[in-house]
């Protein structure tokens, strides 16, 4: 913690300033880029500018303006998938991750055109979890699985999730499985 209070002391008034703007409007990469970008030497590494800015959301804390996740009920889903070009060849999850953790994007596999229209990311807290305990299990991998396997049915077509009991960014996918 020593090194990110010291190079965030070091940072440029209008750094730090920007950077807390972006944090309020909860624009995470943005602040990051902020930060990586300010021109100091030595240069912060992106892995403490990822850490200087997940401090900066803590020290803000309820200031922070969060971007409402994305409906993915079963019926917002439908209206999504319904209002693509082209019917979908099949529904996909498969597991991803960032800087806070893994998730799980729910997609339509497209074939004409060929093309994968992300529908939703279900995170159900970050990778704190496997530090406490409380992961496995994966709930938004059941998330996935219940409303992927619902929404398939409801277009008959398959549904495909190559590793819902473990985070797996490079597992097969839908069409490399077929």
């Amino acid at each position: 913690m020593w090194l990110v209070a010291t190079t965030w002391a070091s940072l440029p008034d209008r750094v730090r300033e920007r950077a807390d703007q972006l944090v309020l409007q909860d624009r995470r990469f943005e602040a990051v880029r902020e930060i990586w970008d300010c021109g100091i030497e030595p240069r912060p590494s992106l892995g403490d500018c990822q850490v200087i800015v997940a401090e900066r959301y803590r020290e803000l804390g309820d200031r922070v303006h969060r971007t409402p996740e994305r409906p993915r009920d079963l019926a917002t889903l439908i209206g999504q998938v319904q209002a693509l070009p082209g019917r979908p060849a099949a529904i996909e999850a498969f597991w991803d991750g960032d800087t806070q953790g893994w998730f799980v994007i729910l997609a339509a596999a497209m074939t004409e055109p060929q093309a994968e229209v992300d529908l939703a990311f279900i995170r159900h807290g970050g990778d704190l979890r496997l530090f406490n305990g409380q992961a496995p299990p994966w709930p938004e991998a059941l998330e996935a699985e219940t409303t992927g396997r619902a929404l398939a049915q409801h277009f008959g077509v398959p549904f495909h999730f190559a590793s819902p009991d473990t985070p797996d960014d490079e597992a097969p996918r839908w069409r490399e499985s077929r």
